[in-house]
């Protein structure tokens, strides 16, 4: 019943994603926001390797997420840093979590 809930608000607030997990690559809803504590104070960082985007994001959604999975939203493509499910009792209302650019989490 309350997940129910959630996914009628995925499904009118959220954004359409792509997500390549270990289950399933497809098409979801979720909600996907860049976090303001990281990015409004330092958006970027210069390495011997160039110009770095550290920048962090979070997911919000249905679909279960692990770390390494990958979500893309437009030109983005984002890799799960670390994830966690919300439950009440026993059921799963959704999973958070932590994204960065796909570039920073190879190296």
């Amino acid at each position: 019943m309350r997940s129910d809930w959630v996914r009628g608000v995925m499904e009118r607030y959220g954004q359409t994603l792509q997500i390549e997990t270990a289950d399933m690559t497809g098409e979801v809803r979720a909600f996907l926001q860049p976090l303001a504590e990281n990015g409004e104070r330092s958006p970027s960082a210069v390495t011997g390797l160039g110009w770095l985007d550290t920048r962090l994001w979070l997911y919000l959604g249905r679909e279960k997420m692990a770390d390494g999975d990958v979500v893309v939203w437009g030109e983005k493509r984002l890799r799960v840093r670390s994830a966690r499910p919300y439950a009440i009792g026993d059921e799963v209302l959704y999973w958070w979590a932590l994204l960065e650019t796909e570039k920073e989490a190879a190296e």
